[in-house]
């Protein structure tokens, strides 16, 4: 059974922990959208912080990775469940850099 939007988003938000606001849209191409934005953090003319992904490569996880390292990075002493994940997006970052190296140094040759 496919898990509903509202389902979705109550988990993301349970996951992200208590600075989160998530929504989740649904894109031109029919997939889920992924935006979590940050509470506390304004940095841009009254905008907050969010990260928005597409559902297209597992785009909760994506938006995820990304809130996991803007929460250790901005907010260290902060709590939330996604943070026991922390190593396994930082692995993921690390396969995706060596990755992009590899194709740009595949297209030197």
């Amino acid at each position: 059974m496919v898990a509903s939007r509202s389902a979705r988003e109550r988990k993301a938000t349970t996951e992200a922990g208590r600075l989160s606001t998530v929504r989740i849209d649904v894109g031109t191409d029919q997939q889920f959208v992924y935006r979590i934005s940050c509470s506390s953090c304004v940095p841009r003319a009254g905008r907050t912080w969010s990260t928005y992904r597409s559902g297209g490569d597992n785009g909760y996880l994506a938006a995820m990775d990304r809130w996991t390292f803007h929460l250790a990075e901005k907010h260290p002493g902060e709590t939330a469940p996604c943070l026991a994940f922390l190593p396994q997006a930082q692995q993921r970052l690390h396969e995706r850099r060596e990755a992009r190296a590899a194709d740009r140094s595949d297209g030197d040759g």
